[in-house]
């Protein structure tokens, strides 16, 4: 099974309702850990109850020192242990720092299924992504892939993991083949064998 892993830049963003992980799964296997600054002495009593009805799945990272970056290196080691080669797994930061987002593509490139959220809720299973329409996917594959310029992908693989990734995998193969078609109807792309070409 999937499993979720959701890191929170705890300094960026204190997210509301961590139980909603649990009670909103709907069998989608998740871990969270919460990176708490070193000069973070108190945790909100809601966000200590919401952690400890997690259980064995949440943890509280404590950072060690302080600094401008120290969140985000010490995210970004976590991230490179948990995120094996062949893994089905995915990987959701939780932070409003865009200075995460180039290894977000990096990951991505190797089809490593991660992407960054500035709110719990933009992770698809918890917002009831499967409700949005076809069409409206396709709005929201061509947002993303505009939005990262020259990074897009080239290959019909990489298409396919990217688009997997930005809906956090609740996406069917099947879905995934009708939505490359959808672009395709929108000459947005052009599909050259295992090549992609973008439409000017």
């Amino acid at each position: 099974m999937t499993t979720n892993h959701v890191l929170i830049d705890f300094e960026n963003v204190q997210p509301k309702n961590l139980a909603a992980l649990r009670d909103v799964t709907k069998g989608h296997a998740f871990k969270v850990y919460v990176f708490v600054g070193a000069n973070q002495s108190r945790i909100p009593k809601e966000l200590a109850f919401e952690m400890q009805t997690l259980g064995r799945d949440a943890q509280y990272v404590e950072i060690a020192g302080s600094g401008k970056n120290a969140a985000d290196f010490h995210i970004a080691f976590y991230l490179g242990e948990l995120a094996q080669p062949g893994s089905d797994d995915e990987f959701h930061i939780v932070s409003r720092d865009t200075g995460f987002d180039p290894l977000i593509r990096h990951l991505q490139a190797r089809n490593i299924r991660a992407a960054r959220r500035k709110d719990l809720f933009e992770i698809p299973w918890l917002k009831e992504s499967e409700t949005e329409s076809p069409g409206e996917k396709i709005d929201k594959v061509i947002s993303n892939f505009d939005a990262r310029g020259h990074s897009r992908p080239r290959k019909v693989r990489t298409l396919k993991a990217s688009i997997r990734s930005l809906f956090g995998g609740n996406v069917t193969d099947d879905e995934l083949d009708k939505l490359v078609e959808g672009l395709k109807q929108r000459k947005y792309v052009a599909v050259e064998g295992e090549k992609i070409k973008y439409k000017p």
